[in-house]
């Protein structure tokens, strides 16, 4: 099943349990995912549709971290759980272990010579791991290891 058929099915699922705040999460993801889907002018593939429920999760978190500074904790525990049901729809993220042997990879596939080349890395690094890695840990690591 692929990954549209799940969110499909799951909004269905939660339609019949009455689940309300599971199936405001999953519309909203649809909702994403379609103007996605026209701004590209085309059917979503698989790493695309995980490209959009990853900037989904990177503004939660971004609106977690608003909420903390203005101690709106209710909010808080909202986004957290909207997180929860995100992340069930990406694949299994690498360890640090497993970054850092890409980063190393990569390194020595392109030899930069300095900070200046982090961007070609990087690209490099997202067209290979950007779907199963934090690429903000990713980046933090080539910056350390290429200073």
């Amino acid at each position: 099943m692929n990954l549209m058929d799940r969110i499909n099915n799951d909004l269905k699922e939660s339609m019949k349990s009455q689940d309300k705040f599971r199936l405001s999460v999953i519309r909203m993801l649809k909702s994403a995912l379609q103007l996605e889907k026209i701004a590209l002018k085309k059917e979503l593939e698989e790493n695309e549709i995980i490209t959009v429920i990853k900037r989904n999760v990177k503004q939660r978190k971004d609106s977690i971290e608003e909420y903390k500074k203005y101690n709106k904790m209710e909010e808080v525990q909202s986004m957290e759980k909207e997180i929860d049901i995100l992340k069930s729809y990406l694949p299994q993220e690498l360890s640090e272990e497993e970054i850092e042997q890409e980063i190393d990879k990569a390194l020595e596939e392109l030899k930069p010579e300095s900070i200046k080349e982090m961007g070609k890395v990087m690209k490099y690094l997202t067209e290979k791991i950007g779907t199963v890695a934090d690429m903000s840990i990713v980046s933090k690591k080539v910056k350390e290891k290429l200073n």
